[in-house]
């Protein structure tokens, strides 16, 4: 444990190298940074270059999409479990950098080589009977998702891990150090995202595809030699073997000793290792008492006749904190339907709208409606930590103003508002509407801004709760849990709007989602969708006041 947090290793260099902190950290970030123009920038318009280029129809583009997104998301708990088990977080996040180089590649080519898409469409062939893309054509641009996909599993896991390895949470220094830099890292984030459905989408719509892909590939590439360039600075961290060994050798020691009574001796249990001791000082906890049972030493366990059977007390606090924020990942899940809506049906909501901005003949483009949670959220966090988490701070006592679950349960408050203010204004956008009047697509704000507020407290907010509360030897796992639930609430969502559909349509009624958005009542799914996420605030409530924080660098 010691050597995740960059204090010693086994290895003499990583042992004398002191962990540089800030100073570590534009070569980290700059490499995801630049990961992220390349993925964002895609995402924003890929649609378009497959209707266009590639000549797909609706239905094909938004399933590719849809599935390379899933598996975009999945990807990063693959690449934690290497990570953490094997290669280790640097070596994972390079793997990932040259995958997500070689495919940005792959599709610069399809843009650049005329051979490797469809031929245009001809004056004649407006009727939509274009020459569709070949089998070879769709193979090539489907490897150059795939490494992109591959490419982020390796670095969307290991990126904030690798930077809170070059951080000393046995200093005050390095504990600030550590907090804020979530803050900082999704600021980065939104920028990227910004500069993505603005600058980039604007030359691969108006001025060449090639030029579009091409820039964020070179920028892929100077991000990889930013990330060697860095090497001097970090602390590298050895993986320790298979991370769930130690949890299913726990496990079994339990069951196995759920006979054995306890006694009030510490002789009578599993004597704590000296790095417990003396890095973590841990001691073994009443959560989940009937785990403690692995650390009682029996006759046939000093005998060292069944001696995976014995486990240290380390072993077992992982496994509960392991189990405690299983609760917390299941209430995320459900946290995050809102903020798919605001990326579907609020495009839907603005292509009926007024889009001319005021005072000019400028027209926004309908996707472009979600740049202002992106304001949102590249105003409000530079604010709240350079100047409000202070005045928070010297109010709560606490360091960083609220503990991460109030954090993640304002966000989750946000959620709530967020959709309730959707519903009213998508009823008032519809009756207006049918009046033949069109409402201004800025009407929009409101529930942009909220949605911005909503990640600024609950992704950042999970983000270090999910790096900070999982066992050190685990933490591109615990990073990684982010994306595995924005991937499933993505999958949840397109199956409520299936149901939601369905069932609201029965009985010759009008359905509350139809292709017609004036016809539909997507007010009453916005409502529904505020309820669940009501009902999901309460649990989330319950799981977050019965949860017990585990700080690893004994901190409280």
């Amino acid at each position: 444990m010691d050597n995740e947090k960059g204090t010693s290793s086994s290895d003499l260099t990583t042992r004398q190298r002191k962990p540089l902190g800030w100073k570590a950290m534009p070569y980290i970030i700059g490499n995801e940074t630049l990961e992220r123009l390349a993925t964002f920038g895609l995402m924003a318009n890929f649609m378009v270059y497959m209707v266009r280029e590639y000549h797909m129809d609706q239905v094909q583009a938004v399933t590719l999409i849809n599935t390379w997104s899933a598996l975009t998301n999945f990807a990063p708990i693959i690449g934690a479990f290497i990570s953490d088990s094997y290669t280790g977080k640097f070596n994972t996040i390079v793997f990932g950098s040259i995958a997500e180089l070689l495919g940005m590649l792959v599709l610069t080519f399809t843009s650049l080589v005329p051979n490797l898409r469809p031929p245009p469409c001809t004056a004649d062939q407006i009727t939509g009977q274009c020459i569709p893309y070949s089998y070879s054509q769709l193979y090539v641009l489907l490897s150059g998702l795939f490494l992109l996909s591959v490419g982020t599993g390796g670095i969307r896991s290991c990126s904030v891990p690798f930077s809170l390895d070059q951080f000393d949470d046995s200093t005050e220094e390095g504990r600030e150090g550590s907090r804020s830099f979530f803050s900082w890292y999704y600021t980065t984030h939104t920028i990227v995202q910004l500069v993505s459905m603005t600058l980039v989408m604007y030359v691969q719509n108006n001025i060449s595809w090639g030029i579009g892909f091409a820039i964020p590939t070179i920028l892929n590439f100077f991000a990889l030699l930013l990330l060697f360039v860095g090497t001097r600075y970090y602390v590298f961290v050895k993986p320790e073997g298979s991370v769930f060994s130690g949890v299913f050798k726990v496990l079994v020691s339990a069951y196995k000793k759920r006979n054995a009574r306890f006694t009030s001796g510490i002789d009578y249990h599993q004597p704590l290792l000296e790095t417990d001791l003396q890095s973590n000082k841990l001691v073994l906890t009443d959560q989940f008492r009937f785990l403690n049972k692995a650390a009682i030493v029996m006759n046939n366990d000093e005998a060292g006749n069944e001696e995976w059977r014995t486990c240290t007390v380390r072993q077992i606090e992982d496994i509960k904190s392991i189990i405690s924020i299983i609760p917390i990942f299941a209430s995320s899940i459900i946290g995050f339907l809102a903020m798919n809506q605001q990326q579907t049906f609020t495009v839907s909501q603005a292509l009926k709208m007024d889009l001319q901005f005021p005072g000019t003949s400028y027209l926004i483009p309908p996707a472009s409606i979600t740049v202002i949670s992106l304001l949102s959220i590249g105003i409000w966090l530079p604010f709240y930590e350079t100047v409000l988490v202070r005045h928070i701070e010297n109010i709560t006592k606490q360091k960083g103003g609220i503990s991460l679950l109030q954090k993640v349960g304002i966000g989750n408050i946000f959620s709530i508002s967020t959709m309730l203010i959707s519903g009213i204004v998508e009823r008032r956008r519809r009756d207006l509407s049918l009046n033949g009047v069109s409402m201004s697509v800025f009407w929009l704000t409101p529930q942009q801004v909220l949605m911005g507020f909503y990640q600024v407290f609950t992704i950042v907010g999970l983000t270090e709760f999910f790096n900070k509360q999982v066992p050190i030897n685990m933490r591109s796992i615990g990073n990684s849990l982010l994306y595995l639930g924005l991937s499933l609430a993505s999958y949840l969502s397109s199956a409520m709007v299936s149901i939601v559909h369905s069932v609201t349509a029965r009985g010759g009624r009008q359905s509350w989602l139809t292709d017609d958005i004036d016809k539909s009542k997507l007010d009453c799914f916005y409502y529904f969708i505020a309820a669940l996420s009501t009902l999901n605030f309460i649990f989330f409530f319950w799981c977050a006041r019965r949860y017990r924080y585990r700080n690893y660098s004994n901190e409280q």
